[in-house]
Parts: C-alpha cells; sequence; structure tokens
C-alpha cells in the first residue's frame, strides 16, 4: 500500500505543480512521444537480457508491491525448523535426518512448516547443506567457505531483474531525448511549408519536450523506485538463506543448537526478528509436543 502511495505523491505533484503554474493536463498528452519512449526502452530491455531475466523482472514488477516474503511468523518458524533438525542431529546422530533429505516435501522433519517448504530455493538450500554434513567430513572454514559462494550465486541470481530494471531506468532519460530529437526534426519539417503558423510550432516544439519530460519522470518516478523496491525484495530472500547457513556453520563448530539458534537469530532485521523470549517459549512448546 505504501507503495501505491508514493506512486500517486509522484503523478500528484507533478501535474499538481503543473496545474499550479497554470498549465492544461491536455497539453502534456502525447501519445507518439509514450510510444517512442517506452517501445524504445522495452525493445532494448529484451534485447539485452535473456528470457528468464525478463521474466523474473516483469514478475518482480508486479509484485514489488507486495510485503516481503519473510515475516516475522516466518523466520520464527524457520528458526523452529532449524532447530529441531539440530536437535535431532545432535541426540540421534547425522544418519538420522538422511532419510527425511531424499523426501520431496521434507519428510516427516518438515511436515509442520508448509511456508518453509513452499520456499522451493530455500528447501533446496537447506537440503543440499545438510547432505554436505552428512556425506562429508567438512571442517567449519570449508562449509563457511563453500556455503559463502553459494549465497554468492543465490545473491547474484536474484539481483539480475533488478539490475536489469535499473538499467532500463538509466537509458528512460536518453530515450526521452530521442523523442526529443525527433519532434524537433519533425518541427524543422513543417517549417519548409509556408503556410506552417506559430500555432502549429508551438505545438510540435511542445509534443518534443513533452518526450524528454517523459523520459525522466518515468525513469526517476517509477522504473528506479520500482527497480529499489525489487532490490529489497531481493536482500530479505537472501536473508533467510543466511540464517540457515550460520546456524549449520555454528554447529559443525560445536555449538549446542540454541546457541547456534541464536545466532542466527541475529542476523534477523529488527522489524520482524522474533525476540529471545518469544523463541525461546515457542522452543520449550515444541519440546514439550516432542516429549
Amino acid at each position: 500500500m505504501i507503495q501505491i502511495i508514493g506512486l500517486i505523491v509522484v503523478v500528484g505533484c507533478v501535474l499538481g505543480g503543473f496545474i499550479l503554474q497554470g498549465g492544461h493536463p491536455l497539453v502534456l498528452w502525447h501519445p507518439t512521444e509514450a510510444l517512442i519512449i517506452v517501445g524504445a526502452a522495452l525493445g532494448a530491455f529484451i534485447t539485452s537480457n535473456p528470457p528468464k531475466v525478463c521474466k523474473a523482472a516483469f514478475a518482480g514488477a508486479l509484485n514489488f508491491m507486495k510485503r516481503p516474503r519473510y515475516q516475522r511468523d516466518d523466520y520464527l518458524a524457520l528458526l523452529k525448523l532449524l532447530y529441531g533438525i539440530l536437535v535431532k542431529i545432535r541426540k540421534e546422530g547425522l544418519m538420522a535426518i538422511e532419510v527425511h533429505l531424499e523426501a520431496p516435501d521434507g519428510g516427516a522433519l518438515f511436515k509442520n512448516y508448509p511456508q518453509i517448504v513452499a520456499d522451493r530455493h530455500l528447501m533446496d538450500f537447506i537440503r543440499d547443506c545438510l547432505r554436505l554434513i552428512v556425506g562429508g567430513s567438512l571442517d567449519p572454514q570449508e562449509l563457511e567457505s563453500l556455503l559463502e559462494q553459494e549465497l554468492e550465486t543465490h545473491q547474484q541470481q536474484v539481483q539480475e531483474p533488478v539490475y536489469a530494471m535499473q538499467k532500463v531506468a538509466d537509458a528512460l532519460p536518453g530515450f526521452g531525448i530521442v523523442a526529443a530529437v525527433l519532434g524537433i526534426v519533425n518541427t524543422m519539417a513543417a517549417l519548409q511549408g509556408a503556410d506552417t503558423d506559430t500555432a502549429t510550432i508551438g505545438h510540435k516544439v511542445g509534443a518534443a519536450l513533452v518526450g524528454t519530460f517523459l523520459g525522466i519522470l518515468v525513469s526517476y518516478g517509477f522504473v528506479g523506485p520500482i527497480a529499489a523496491g525489487m532490490g529489497h525484495h531481493a536482500n530479505e530472500e537472501t536473508r533467510a538463506f543466511e540464517v540457515v547457513k550460520m546456524a549449520l556453520v555454528a554447529t559443525v563448530r560445536g555449538y549446542v543448537p540454541s546457541v547456534a539458534i541464536e545466532f542466527s537469530r541475529k542476523l534477523v532485521r529488527r522489524d520482524v526478528r522474533p525476540t529471545f523470549r518469544d523463541l525461546e517459549s515457542e522452543l520449550k512448546v515444541k519440546a514439550k509436543a516432542a516429549a
């Protein structure tokens, strides 16, 4: 909702200020200028990005107004899941979780966490990390380095649509100038007619200037902020992966599950971070239910 309000403020303040200066909104209505700018930007965007990035960018632009995927309850569920896995490993050994790693939905280990199972990328990351711990004798430094590389790859992948949208925002003022230059060329061609009046010339020059105006406005007022919003969503998605990495690395370093989970909890942003007492009470309820 706040994003919609921001876009309304952009349009309202620009048009409102123009009207208060004595301008008429219909003067800004030049569809051909918008066609040149938007069409050129769209064509350049499709040309410079593979189809999967284009698809992800369009999906991200449509969903940037939604709240981030991981909220307080989701992080609480993730921490509870990790705690359950670490306790099971500590009590029953690494081989006790191997059967759950091969189940498509995570088996009994994940059945109480549907919001985690629904995130296919996070599920794959958790299971791949656990397979590394179960199948190999990695020391903490090796495991942390390997997980850092995987997180870097994931970060690059989720940021590709953001970079693509930001490139479009950077290019839009240039396409606005292209539209303006074409408008001036059209005006110069109209001057060759002896019967061309000043009203016609003024209309054509105004249309050319509207091209520059639209390119700058769409860039800094719409596409740029949308790209920034997509970037925030991408960073929040990566945060959940870092929480998993911290818990598993701390476990390999020899910390007990409660301490490893506390390390992970500290990585969560404050506004969505479960409190220590809330997490402790949830884990006590989970322990009683298991008993």
